[in-house]
This record gives structure tokens, sequence and C-alpha cells, in this order.
């Protein structure tokens, strides 16, 4: 933000000359080539800095939020999974129960 303070300075050194001109032309280009060109892209430089960081941030937030749902995914597909063999044990012993009361 400095920068658009010093390139605002700067331009006001020529802005008595420009407006003391008769020339239209010449107040355009000291608008439009001096301050904006000069003052304008710095604040607009400072704006995309701040829009960058907060985009980013929103990203990293997100990104955490995601490897923890992941986490909590894998954590559930193992619960699962030894559910799955408990079950699978359980049905064996059933069948063979079953089978040794059918003799």
């Amino acid at each position: 933000m400095w920068c658009a303070y010093i390139f605002g300075a700067l331009a006001l050194i020529s802005f008595p000359a420009a407006m003391r001109s008769d020339d239209v032309i010449v107040k355009v280009d000291w608008v439009a080539q001096t301050f904006l060109q000069l003052v304008l892209i710095s604040i607009i430089m400072v704006g995309q800095k701040k829009s960058s960081d907060s985009v980013e941030k929103m990203i990293a937030e997100t990104h955490a939020a995601a490897l923890a749902e992941f986490e909590l995914a894998k954590e559930s597909r193992e619960m699962a999974n030894q559910e799955l063999m408990e079950l699978k044990r359980l049905t064996a012993e059933i069948n063979e129960v079953l089978k040794r009361g059918a003799k």
C-alpha cells in the first residue's frame, strides 16, 4: 500500500502542470496515464494479494477437513472389516455346531 502512496505523491508532482494546460488531451493523459496507472494498479495488486490470501486459507481449511473425513472413512472401513471377519467366524462356528448336531 505504501507503493500507492508514493506513486500518488509522484503523480501529484505533474498535476499542476497538467491542469494549467489548455489542452484537454493533456489533462486526460495525466489522469489515465499518470494517476490511474501509477496509483490504481498498486491498489489493485494489494486487493488481489488479499483476495489470494483468503482463497489460499479457504483451500487449506477445505484440504484439512477433507483429510479428516478421509481418516474417518478409513477408520470406519477398518471397523467394518473387523465386524465382517467376526461375522464370518461366528457363521463358521454356527455351521460347525449345526453339522455336529445333525450327526
